[in-house]
């Protein structure tokens, strides 16, 4: 089953939501928080709020920055199926990196 890439708009909205709660953890929305629970490095949280509330005690920006390498999917060839939708993950990933460095 082939999965979708993420669009640039839907890139740029999840970037830019979890750029704010790396400030904030309290504005990370419904769309954020399913793209990065799923990413490597993070634990498992019942739901949102669980997350939410090991990163108000915990550096959301830390472990971004930490899990960076891990969150680039370079295991992916072009030739593989599903290669346009880890990539577009991975440019998400790689552009919350940028903005919060």
């Amino acid at each position: 089953m082939a999965l979708t890439p993420y669009t640039d708009k839907q890139k740029e909205m999840i970037v830019a939501n979890i750029v704010k709660a790396v400030d904030s953890i309290r504005l990370l929305n419904e769309t954020g928080y399913k793209y990065i629970n799923i990413c490597s490095g993070f634990i498992a949280h019942y739901d949102k709020n669980g997350f939410i509330a090991y990163y108000k005690e915990n550096s959301l920006k830390d472990d971004i920055l930490q899990n960076a390498r891990a969150n680039q999917w370079r295991n992916f060839r072009p030739t593989d199926e599903n290669y346009a939708y880890y990539m577009s993950k991975a440019d998400i990933y790689s552009n919350i990196v940028e903005a919060i460095e």
